[in-house]
């Protein structure tokens, strides 16, 4: 099994020795990108939302003095709010770019076309955003069980805060990077829908450390170019007074956006390398048990003569 370093190495040596190409595919990603962007962006008009929300759970019987719940709600607020608005562009531009990534790196003989690489990531998307839902709404609603019974025990506030921060996000970090895997999957072996998923599961199996390593600095540095954007963009256009974006501003927008792009890309080579790595070692787990699962019945028919 290879480890982080030698699988981040290896995705950027197949980045720069295909440098053309992955950059020219990553325009195909700058829809997505600056959707993802300007999102972020307009968090604070969909405050309104995160308040009806706050309404909707105080009504179901969520603590309201419970600090967790009240960062649980408006970060979930932003996420549904965000995740509507990217919605159209992730099903289309960033699946065309992360397709032909795909596509590029499938070692299949004959190779696989493009548009059923496409349609089998389109399917596995669908199925990963039902699975994020599920896993959001399971992990928010055991949360709240646990919560009001320990709460009855008197356990300090700031405890639970702390404990259900850690798995909540624990939770949704596992199936992120299980759905990752599971859209590789599906490109890479044309087996889209729910058997992807399941699939990724039986991959990562023993190898979950090395997939959260491998997303940290990837999600690091695309919260550096939001960052950068809120900075140089969003931040220019509020102390700017005149509301209407100049020139200068939408081509460095536009560059920022590339950059967030390029990032997309690096993370779907990364998503590559990682899958053929977790093929290969569970390849050898099956060779190695079939190979003990024959030593032990040419022993017992060594014992029996």
């Amino acid at each position: 099994m290879e480890s982080t370093i030698k699988i981040i190495r290896n995705s950027i040596h197949i980045f720069l020795k295909q440098y053309n190409f992955f950059t020219l595919t990553a325009i195909l990603a700058i829809p997505f990108s600056t959707s993802i962007l300007i999102s972020t962006s307009l968090i604070p008009d969909f405050l309104s939302f995160h308040s009806h929300l706050q309404s909707l759970f105080d009504a179901a019987g969520f603590p309201p003095e419970s600090e967790f719940y009240s960062i649980l709600t408006l970060k979930l607020s932003q996420t549904i709010s965000c995740s509507i608005l990217v919605l159209p562009f992730s099903l289309s531009f960033l699946l065309i770019a992360k397709g032909i990534v795909i596509h590029s790196l499938c070692n299949r003989k004959p190779p696989p076309s493009l548009a059923g690489i496409l349609n089998s990531i389109l399917q596995t998307q669908i199925c990963n955003t039902l699975i994020i839902i599920s896993a959001n709404a399971t992990c928010f609603w055991v949360l709240f069980i646990a919560f009001n019974t320990l709460q009855n025990l008197h356990i300090p506030s700031l405890f639970l805060t702390i404990t259900g921060g850690i798995v909540y996000s624990i939770v949704v970090a596992n199936a992120l990077i299980i759905c990752n895997l599971a859209l590789i999957l599906s490109g890479m072996e044309l087996s889209g829908g729910f058997i992807s998923i399941l699939k990724a599961c039986v991959l990562i199996k023993g190898r979950t450390a090395i997939a959260l390593s491998l997303s940290l600095p990837v999600n690091m540095a695309l919260a550096g170019i939001e960052f950068l954007f809120q900075f140089r963009i969003i931040k220019a256009y509020s102390n700017s007074g005149m509301n209407k974006l100049t020139s200068t501003m939408v081509l460095e927008g536009l560059f920022i956006a590339y950059l967030y792009s390029i990032l997309i890309i690096i993370d779907a080579i990364i998503g590559c390398v990682f899958f053929k790595s977790c093929k290969i070692a569970y390849e050898h787990n099956i060779v190695d048990q079939t190979a003990g699962r024959i030593i032990e019945e040419e022993d017992v028919a060594l014992v029996k003569c």
